[in-house]
């Protein structure tokens, strides 16, 4: 009996232990069936689908009446800028918020050179190396090894090192963090209103994110620095043996219009990113004719956001002009401007005391002129316009069917003609505050009443300064009216 009961215990132990095994193995089958049927629906995305979808959202730059038709192009958002007007040419989702990649390095740099010198030692500190993935882009420093400021900047350019990014950032602001708090202090200052920085590099994070204005911002003050321009234009890098970094290697840059991959003229230079999830950004500046345009692409597919940038580049350049309101525009005039001209001093130099600041631009298409803007009058001026022009008194916004396309500084300047003083022609300005003529003006005449009620009193004074000589005055008066003093 216990020989039947063991073996009835056991068959039914074993019984129940393979139903769980059984179900164990069931419930572990569907979870991967379920994991596999998964990867398989995130492998089979058609990327290049989604992107010819995103050439049907709407381009907002083409609802501006007169404005010339922009392409489409397959990029959730791009945008085109001029540089020196910070004019929007063209505008497709320009405020969406997206994830910029590696487009990131362009604040990273221009804080370094903003904050730092170019022969600064940069040392990688573990955290600096270590915390960034071994797949993403790096160029192999060590923890304790340095290089110069100057070549951590050509290493985050062109090799796009995210360890390189972190090291810069310690070294800048004493840790990443504080460097990251700097970014988006920064970014507000540009006027970025759709950013927020997590990290120095562009790695992936749901709370790092920009837009295609507010990138095209921070490049715009990326390319107005010289040695960035020089450095975001470098198609290859050479890293030499030093006796704190010990290889010797190259970089190469993977921006195909810095590479001449893909052939265009007047390129200054840019910033390649992508993530799984931000697909291929792209951020390039390039130059033609005196017109400097900046090309933002965000979430496109390779090698499209080349494509794209080349396509928008032909359209700014193709369609746009930049023109010099200075030369061309007198409508800012006042109706009684005459005031402020002469035709001749007594020097006979010739000029205006009132105009608009030489270097004032504005840039309209090329199908319209100066008289098809409108414009409005600012007397309120900023820090930056008082310190580009110190004489200027209002800022003058032009506007081409509602769109802002520049501005232009209204100055008093007195403008020198030739002279002959035996030399060579020069021709300067000097600049003239009106305010203070009237001020001294107005001054010179009460001093002159002062001057002139003091001098008729002392005149008075001294017609008879004897005391004998007015007692005789006042007896022969006296006498005359009696009729007793006659003049022949």
């Amino acid at each position: 009996m216990y020989y039947l009961y063991t073996m009835r215990h056991s068959f039914f132990f074993n019984t129940r232990k393979i139903a769980y095994r059984g179900l164990l193995s069931v419930i572990t089958f569907m979870i991967l069936a379920y994991s596999l049927s998964f990867t398989s629906f995130a492998e089979t995305i058609d990327y290049q689908a989604e992107a010819e979808q995103r050439k049907e959202l709407p381009i907002q730059s083409n609802e501006t009446s007169g404005w010339p038709e922009g392409p489409q192009i397959g990029a959730e958002a791009a945008i085109v800028m001029d540089a020196s007007t910070g004019t929007i040419l063209y505008a497709k989702n320009i405020h969406e918020e997206l994830y910029p990649a590696s487009t990131t390095k362009i604040m990273t740099c221009l804080l370094a050179v903003e904050n730092a010198s170019l022969s600064d030692k940069i040392t990688f500190s573990n955290e600096a190396v270590f915390s960034v993935p071994r797949d993403g882009s790096s160029i192999g420093m060590d923890v304790g090894e340095s290089i110069t400021l100057e070549q951590a900047l050509f290493g985050i350019m062109v090799g796009s090192a995210n360890e390189v990014a972190n090291a810069v950032a310690e070294h800048v602001s004493g840790s990443i963090d504080a460097f990251v708090n700097l970014m988006n202090q920064r970014a507000s200052e540009l006027g970025c209103t759709n950013t927020h920085f997590n990290n120095t590099n562009g790695l992936q994070d749901d709370d790092h994110y920009t837009s295609a204005y507010d990138l095209a911002l921070i490049a715009r003050a990326f390319f107005n620095n010289e040695l960035l321009c020089k450095v975001g234009n470098t198609p290859r890098y050479h890293f030499t043996e030093t006796s704190t970094q010990p290889d010797d290697f190259y970089l190469n840059n993977k921006h195909k219009l810095i590479t001449g991959e893909v052939k265009f003229d007047g390129i200054i230079g840019g910033k390649t990113g992508y993530t799984d999830q931000a697909r291929e950004t792209l951020v390039t500046c390039a130059e033609r004719d005196g017109v400097k345009l900046i090309c933002v692409i965000l979430k496109e597919e390779s090698p499209s956001q080349f494509t794209d940038t080349v396509t928008l580049f032909n359209y700014g350049f193709n369609n746009f002009t930049s023109v010099n309101v200075a030369d061309t525009d007198t409508r800012y005039m006042p109706n009684d401007s005459l005031f402020f001209e002469s035709e001749n001093d007594v020097f006979g130099r010739s000029g205006t005391i009132l105009s608009l600041s030489k270097s004032s631009t504005i840039i309209i298409p090329k199908t319209s002129s100066i008289n098809d803007t409108d414009y409005s009058v600012s007397y309120d001026l900023t820090e930056d316009d008082l310190s580009s022009s110190p004489s200027a008194i209002a800022k003058i916004s032009y506007t081409y069917n509602g769109v802002p396309i520049g501005t232009a500084l209204l100055c008093y300047a007195a403008q020198r003609g030739n002279g002959n003083f035996g030399g060579s022609a020069h021709t300067h300005t000097t600049y003239i505050n009106v305010y203070y003529i009237f001020i001294s003006a107005a001054a010179f005449v009460v001093l002159m009443t002062i001057i002139s009620t003091v001098s008729a009193r002392v005149s008075l004074n001294r017609r008879y300064t004897s005391k004998n000589d007015r007692l005789r005055y006042k007896r022969r008066k006296r006498e005359y009216k009696k009729g007793k003093l006659h003049f022949k």
